[in-house]
C-alpha cells in the first residue's frame, strides 16, 4: 500500500501567483525523491486563494523523508507557509 498525503493551501490575497513558481520547485525536487510517487499542485478554479497539492509516496517513513528534506524545509516551511492564509495537511492511506 502506498501513503497518500492531500495538502489544502490557502494563500493571502495577492499572493498565489508568486506562490506557483516555489510549488513548482517544490515538486521538481519532490519527484527526484527515492520514495515518492506523485507530486501536483493544483489551483482552484472558482477560487484563487485555493491551491491543493496530491502527494503519493511508498510509505509514511518516505514522507517523513521528504518532510525532512533541505527543500522541503527551505521551500515549504521557509518560503511557502509565511504567505498563507491557513494550511491543512491530511495523511490517508488508501482503501483496497
Amino acid at each position: 500500500m502506498t501513503f497518500v498525503v492531500v495538502a489544502r493551501y490557502r494563500t493571502r490575497p495577492g499572493e498565489r501567483d508568486d506562490l506557483l513558481p516555489l510549488l513548482d520547485e517544490m515538486a521538481r525536487e519532490s519527484r527526484k525523491e527515492p520514495g515518492n510517487l506523485a507530486y501536483r499542485a493544483h489551483t482552484g478554479t472558482q477560487d484563487e486563494q485555493l491551491i491543493v497539492l496530491y502527494e503519493e509516496y511508498v510509505s509514511e517513513d518516505a514522507f517523513q523523508a521528504h518532510c525532512d528534506s533541505e527543500h522541503f524545509q527551505r521551500i515549504v516551511l521557509g518560503r511557502i507557509v509565511p504567505r498563507l492564509e491557513s494550511r491543512e495537511v491530511h495523511r490517508l492511506n488508501p482503501r483496497a
